[in-house]
């Protein structure tokens, strides 16, 4: 039998410490929440693994690292309503529900949905809500939020994501910038964002979030 405790044990020390993530909260979380529980069956063994995970119609699961320094950016607090687009299965909705007040994951798919609610309640996750819609609308709804991370790359911010954040919050994405993925953290100050640096990453660009190809004769 695998045992996946120690495999999580030895993801946090071997992918999120290192990588200089050692907030309480987040070493926590990714210790109890089982990753494995929140894939697909076929990749229950590569779940701890340190690559993104391929979920397959070119959309993946963030590898714990990027995972962890992008919490590790946005500083969570436990007052919290935080936008998580892109949640997949549910796993980063889990780790996030461990250290805010609430959270909103969004996907297209309402099959997936319905099986990432389901799994999120089994694990304890009561103060997650799963919504079935358009990743690039958000879940306008339920906002606005004080924090909003994105669980793959954009290329383009629709504004209507930027509009569901609070004033004084921040906003996780990781930019594609030629070659180069770049994870950046979003302040809204006086209704705009304000973009600092935080680490280099990759993953493929979630649906809607692509560039708008420019118009020529």
């Amino acid at each position: 039998m695998t045992d996946y405790a120690a495999r999580r044990t030895m993801m946090v020390d071997t992918q999120v410490r290192p990588s200089d993530v050692t907030k309480f909260p987040i070493i926590d979380a990714m210790l109890s929440v089982p990753r494995e529980a929140f894939v697909p069956d076929r990749l229950r063994e590569a779940a701890y693994l340190g690559e993104n995970l391929d979920l397959g119609e070119g959309r993946v699961m963030l590898d714990p690292r990027t995972l962890a320094k992008m919490l590790d950016a946005l500083d969570i607090e436990g007052d919290d309503l935080v936008l998580d687009i892109g949640a997949a299965h549910g796993y980063s909705s889990a780790v996030i529900a461990r250290m805010a007040e609430a959270v909103v994951g969004v996907e297209a798919d309402a099959a997936l949905v319905e099986e990432a609610q389901r799994t999120l309640l089994e694990h304890g996750a009561d103060n997650v809500i799963m919504q079935q819609g358009d990743l690039a609308t958000g879940a306008p709804d339920h906002g606005p939020y004080d924090v909003i991370l994105l669980q793959g790359a954009v290329e383009h911010l629709p504004e209507a994501i930027a509009d569901q954040l609070k004033e004084g919050g921040r906003m996780a994405c990781l930019f594609i910038e030629a070659a180069l993925g770049v994870v950046r953290i979003g302040y809204k100050i006086d209704g705009r964002l304000n973009w600092r640096y935080a680490f280099n990453a990759g993953a493929p660009v979630l649906p809607g979030f692509e560039r708008h190809a420019a118009f020529t004769l």
